[in-house]
């Protein structure tokens, strides 16, 4: 998957100081849905709601999302090697626009770190985000990131706090049943993460 992904221009490069270079490039479904399933199917990726999802299923989740202009995902790479998937969304154009009063540049992100290799790292996390988060920034029109984790992965919202998000309430993110897509309600937590004064 590697030299796949080393194949494709990425569209953000980010130098995080004694981390590396971290290349985050849009996700190509036919090449990468077998990066994505062996994610997405573990069970430390529960709360991505796609555990039992075939491979061929995954594959076209990823196309579904690759012919929309609203919703966008990203393989993640540091140094080359992919480490994450990352999606962006316009919130109007979601169903959390449902759950709360969407401002003008509202951005949603959705946010896996892939399994890592030997022992874990410190601060492997926070640094990913801080690309993360440089990336969907520098895009001027984006004045906010809102977050939705499941309301019940108590890990990823304490990350998110420690990031600097303010957390909001909890919401139920509503059933969507579509010939192209299938998503069930889902409790949420909603967190916002304001854009840096002065980018």
């Amino acid at each position: 998957m590697t030299s796949a992904l080393s194949a494709r221009q990425p569209v953000y490069t980010h130098l995080v100081e004694g981390f590396g270079t971290v290349t985050i490039t849009p996700v190509d479904p036919a090449a990468d849905a077998g990066l994505i399933h062996g994610w997405v199917t573990q069970e430390r990726a529960r709360f991505w709601g796609m555990g039992e999802a075939s491979l061929e299923l995954v594959r076209e989740i990823y196309e579904d999302v690759d012919r929309r202009t609203t919703h966008h995902a990203f393989i993640v790479a540091r140094e080359g090697e992919p480490v994450a998937l990352f999606q962006t969304y316009e919130c109007a154009e979601d169903r959390v626009s449902e759950c709360y009063d969407v401002l003008p540049g509202d951005v949603g992100v959705h946010l896996l770190i892939g399994p890592c290799e030997g022992a874990p790292q410190p601060g492997f996390s926070a640094r990913l985000m801080e690309a993360f988060f440089s990336f969907v920034f520098s895009d001027p029109a984006t004045r906010r990131v809102v977050a939705e984790p499941d309301a019940r992965n108590t890990k990823a919202i304490a990350r998110l706090e420690r990031t600097g998000f303010v957390l909001g309430p909890e919401v139920v993110l509503p059933e969507i049943d579509l010939p192209e897509v299938y998503l069930p309600a889902k409790p949420a937590r909603l967190a916002f993460l304001s854009a840096p004064r002065g980018r």
